[in-house]
């Protein structure tokens, strides 16, 4: 039942090949895996995975157009990035394309296992390198009347919005709110679906872009 689905799309074949037999031998399925980004869209397209495992560094085609591709042909379709680039705007520009994930190819096998896992269950996950950048970037500000803003956020919503652009998790933010876990996943939706962005990363990035936020100088 918690058994995550992977295709991986990375064009060494060695790493490629040693990651399937780590992952499989920790109780993940591996559906497929490439290093032809030409392959990459039908393998995706195939099998419909869970995550897909994504390499930055693709060759030609680069691992952010293949991000772009798949999920124009499939929005709800989870990718993570696994890279060894630590450039932050690589960062950002993956999670603002709509990667659930920043992650890194030094990192912990089991911690890596554990974070495509939470990836399955709708979490934005990044390596700890990053934890901070989107609370460093943006801060929302908690002016008078931006509950008024053009998204029609309520005021609660905002509060939810600040916390999502600080990277807390819903468990967190209840606690913080004093409310409970399932009522922060209803105001999350509702802040996704008014903002008109499938992750929690998107969010807070649009929040900066529309001066919802602002940098805090950090």
């Amino acid at each position: 039942m918690n058994t995550v689905s992977l295709v991986i799309i990375d064009d060494h074949t060695l790493f490629r090949t040693g990651l399937n037999e780590l992952l499989s031998g920790r109780g993940l399925n591996i559906a497929g895996m490439t290093g032809s980004a030409d392959d990459a869209l039908a393998l995706v397209e195939q099998h419909r995975p869970d995550i897909v495992l994504l390499d930055l560094r693709m060759g030609e085609t680069g691992g952010l157009e293949i991000l772009e591709q798949v999920r124009r042909n499939n929005p709800e379709q989870k990718v993570v990035i696994l890279t060894t680039s630590i450039e932050k705007g690589d960062v950002l520009r993956a999670l603002k394309l709509g990667a659930v994930g920043y992650l890194l190819k030094d990192m912990d096998p089991d911690h890596l296992v554990e974070l495509l896992k939470r990836a399955k269950q709708g979490e934005t996950v990044v390596a700890q390198e990053f934890t901070g950048l989107l609370a460093r970037a943006a801060v929302v500000k908690d002016e008078p009347g931006k509950s008024g803003n053009a998204y029609n956020l309520t005021p609660r919503e905002m509060d939810i919005l600040k916390h999502i652009a600080r990277g807390e998790s819903n468990k967190h933010i209840a606690s913080e709110l004093g409310i409970v876990d399932g009522t922060v996943k209803l105001h999350v939706r509702a802040v996704l679906k008014k903002l008109g962005v499938q992750t929690r990363v998107q969010a807070a990035l649009l929040a900066v872009s529309e001066r919802l936020c602002e940098d805090d100088g950090v």
